[in-house]
């Protein structure tokens, strides 16, 4: 019988998340730039570069791949012989492992978790309580799988309640355009299939934690019929052009997992998640030996890239920017943004709403006329940074504000990541204003560009408060223009197009 200590679960966690918040597993990094290698749409392989060199800095710095440091996700099993030298419960234990992970102070972690969330939405300010889910096993280990899932990816899953006669191919392909591009591909697929409905969403989750093999699968043949139809959705899922962040491209998803359970005659219940371009997830055994910590990678198993917006790039003041230089943007034109910006995500819309519709004023510092607002969360600074890393949230989480937001406050444009919903589009070329992309997944590259922040409105709110930002040449793209065309659409359109009539030209 094995006795596992009550510090060396708590260590292991700890040391679990605070790994992989800045080191991202061996296997996506190889799948990423392969992918980066082969694209041939220069907006995607630009985003991929990005992704890539923020995941070395992240390494080297060892500060947050993405702003958004993710729920934590926990699958504990439990060997049937161990006995526990604790005070705590497991679920305490382990809760007690992410406390301490998120607050270190070398490398804080954002706290993104709220309690009563149908009502005060609080933050518990420690990332706590992680979704654990337990099995007992037969032996004498405790088996950990840990992840850190982000918002943005995880917002995009699917349930549905299939036929049984029901084609999962088709649904897949049907379902992954309607998610976006939130999820900040490329990334995986994990699909579970069977049991009942929250079984296929446990099981979704569960097999993101494995690695990915995809293309080890094609160079050996499929050997049952899920590697059949992980085969079938990963080309299909592709030709579909969506591409890197949603700009059009070869690749969307890096792997497809899927992982079946035994269900009832007349039930095919299928869960869909994705995880993004920070996939972050470690696996350690306690066996009753001390803490099982993870291993630091070697940083020569990065690729070298460097990266540029290039000499076309076009410089913008956004202390002087007015509407008439922003009509002169195109569509997918790379800017760099040097000035004074103001942060806002959904909470710090909720209270900016209120105080129009009640007839109050602004906030002192906060005068949205003229100005561009950023749709972020970012890390807490350590030493000398001016802020953590603070990369883009998802930007449709805005759509209905923003209206509100060009309306009433004189705000011209918005920066965040993803598309823009119709509605939004409408309304962002009927006030002639602008919506920037920056890269999801490249949080501590873009925190680079900015060199000064300060907390201007909403304190109460931790990260999710107003701030103003100092930026220097922040890269981003032009994803809506002042004539509302959204590169969201046309990429992948045309990526689509040119994916098909290459397949045509293969066959014939």
């Amino acid at each position: 019988m094995t006795t596992i200590k009550q510090d060396d679960l708590i260590d292991s966690v700890a040391d679990a998340l605070q790994f992989i918040s800045y080191y991202h597993p061996q296997d996506f990094i190889d799948a990423m730039h392969q992918a980066y290698l082969k694209e041939e749409s220069q907006a995607a392989k630009d985003a991929m570069a990005q992704i890539l060199i923020n995941s070395r800095m992240c390494a080297e710095g060892r500060r947050p791949i993405c702003q958004d440091t993710g729920i934590v996700t926990v699958f504990a099993k439990i060997g049937m012989d161990v006995k526990w030298d604790a005070q705590m419960s497991v679920s305490d234990m382990i809760n007690e492992g992410v406390r301490r992970a998120y607050r270190h102070p070398d490398n804080v972690l954002r706290a993104s978790i709220l309690e009563d969330p149908l009502g005060a939405r609080r933050n518990t300010k420690d990332n706590t309580p992680a979704v654990i889910h337990y099995e007992m096993v037969e032996g004498d280990t405790v088996e950990i799988d840990v992840a850190a899932k982000g918002g943005g990816s995880e917002n995009k899953s699917k349930m549905v309640m299939l036929n049984p006669s029901d084609s999962l191919v088709d649904w897949v392909v049907k379902t992954v355009p309607t998610m976006g591009a939130g999820w900040c591909p490329p990334g995986m697929l994990g699909i579970g299939v069977g049991g009942t409905a929250e079984k296929s969403a446990v099981l979704a989750k569960e097999i993101l934690m494995e690695s990915i093999d995809i293309h080890d699968l094609i160079a050996r043949g499929p050997n049952s019929r899920l590697e059949e139809l992980r085969l079938e959705i990963f080309e299909k899922v592709n030709q579909l052009g969506i591409g890197a962040q949603g700009l059009g491209g070869l690749t969307t998803v890096l792997d497809v997992k899927i992982k079946d359970y035994p269900t009832h005659a007349a039930s095919k219940p299928v869960t869909m998640i994705p995880n993004c371009a920070a996939t972050r997830h470690a696996h350690f055994v306690l066996r009753g030996n001390g803490p099982a910590l993870q291993t630091p990678p070697s940083l020569d198993s990065w690729p070298e890239i460097t990266w540029d917006a290039g000499p076309s790039a076009r410089k913008v003041n956004l202390d002087s920017i007015s509407k008439d230089d922003m009509a002169a943007w195109q569509p997918g034109e790379t800017l760099l943004l040097s000035g004074k910006l103001l942060t806002g995500r959904d909470a710090a819309h909720k209270k900016i709403q209120a105080l129009l519709e009640s007839g109050e004023s602004m906030p002192e510092g906060v005068d949205f006329n003229g100005r561009f607002i950023y749709y972020v969360g970012p890390v807490d600074a350590v030493r000398d940074e001016a802020v953590g890393p603070a990369g883009p949230t998802t930007a449709t989480r805005m759509d209905k504000f923003t209206d509100m937001m060009l309306e009433q406050t004189g705000l011209i444009g918005m920066i965040g990541k993803a598309e823009r919903g119709p509605a939004t589009i409408e309304s962002i070329a009927k006030h002639k204003a602008s919506y920037l992309m920056a890269v999801g997944g490249a949080a501590y590259l873009v925190s680079k560009a900015i060199t000064d922040a300060r907390v201007v409105a909403f304190p109460e709110l931790g990260m999710e408060a107003i701030h103003e930002f100092e930026v220097k040449d922040m890269p981003v793209t032009v994803a809506v223009d002042t004539r509302g065309e959204a590169v969201h659409q046309t990429g992948p359109t045309k990526w689509k197009s040119k994916i098909a009539d290459k397949i045509r030209v293969e066959v014939v």
